[in-house]
């Protein structure tokens, strides 16, 4: 039903101290930063062989990002899971009572995207990933 881990994604205060962090101790290569106005963040891939991190530091502290680091601080975020037919996935899902948040796609590059909430899964927020 799921593929593999995409990446995690990670909330952090300041992206390029992050980065820094990452590259520097770690040996992560980046990837450029994006900025996504409709998601209110700015956002960059780090990565270590297999190893994907997703680095977002928000830029509207009303979106979900900005909230999120206001509430609890930078960390984790969401387990994001490579799938391959988001709508089998759904609907496998909600067979056991777990549901996506929102009724609709978002699409960001060339991804379709859904999360599921955290009141599902032990206080995780999970993200579905589906290349299109």
């Amino acid at each position: 039903m799921l593929g593999y881990i995409n990446h995690i994604g990670i909330v952090v205060q300041n992206i390029d101290e992050a980065i820094n962090l990452y590259s520097e101790v770690f040996g992560f290569q980046p990837s450029d930063i994006l900025v996504s106005q409709e998601e209110g963040i700015k956002t960059t891939m780090v990565s270590a062989g297999c190893i994907n991190i997703e680095l977002m530091e928000p830029i509207d502290p009303q979106g979900g990002v900005g909230k999120f680091l206001a509430k609890r601080g930078e960390g984790l975020h969401h387990i994001s899971f490579r799938v391959d037919n988001m709508e089998m996935v759904l609907d496998s899902l909600a067979t056991k009572g777990i549901h996506p948040i929102g009724n609709q796609d978002t699409y960001f590059l060339d991804h379709k995207v859904r999360f599921i909430h955290p009141r599902f899964t032990r206080g995780i927020l999970i993200e579905l990933i589906q290349k299109i």
